[in-house]
């Protein structure tokens, strides 16, 4: 019989800091993209404006309004944890407590899934683009 635990990950709050500053600065790309897109709706808007083509716009209007929204809600959630992990102590301070790695777990978890609805947003949005005039 064998008495083997498993240990859980040693993570470093400079590790932690790290990983949200990567998240941060690939949300403020993100949003800059989605801006991009909005000007890009805009200049259709200018040389169309039959019925069907502004209902299509309209729904990526409100879905890009949503990204920036999440964009906001996960900045700020990433922010609230680094302010938690200060408590922590300094960089080379090992994370203590298990609730802050799976919070970090989550957020983690959180970034992937916007990244792929993001990809997959801008994916159909260029589809749509490429039948119009």
């Amino acid at each position: 019989m064998s008495n083997t635990t498993t240990a859980q990950p040693r993570k470093y709050v400079r590790d932690l800091r790290l990983d949200h500053q990567e998240w941060l600065n690939t949300l403020r790309f993100r949003k800059e993209d989605v801006s991009i897109l909005e000007r890009r709706l805009e200049a259709i808007v200018q040389r169309n404006s039959k019925q069907e083509v502004m209902a299509e716009l309209e729904h990526f209007q409100n879905r890009f309004i949503r990204e920036k929204e999440v964009i906001d809600e996960l900045r700020h959630d990433i922010k609230q944890h680094e302010n938690q992990l200060e408590k922590q102590g300094g960089e080379d301070a090992l994370v203590m407590e298990h609730g802050y790695i799976t919070e970090h777990t989550m957020l983690h978890d959180r970034i992937l899934t916007f990244e792929k609805l993001y990809r997959e947003l801008k994916a159909e949005f260029r589809q749509w683009l490429s039948m119009r005039p």
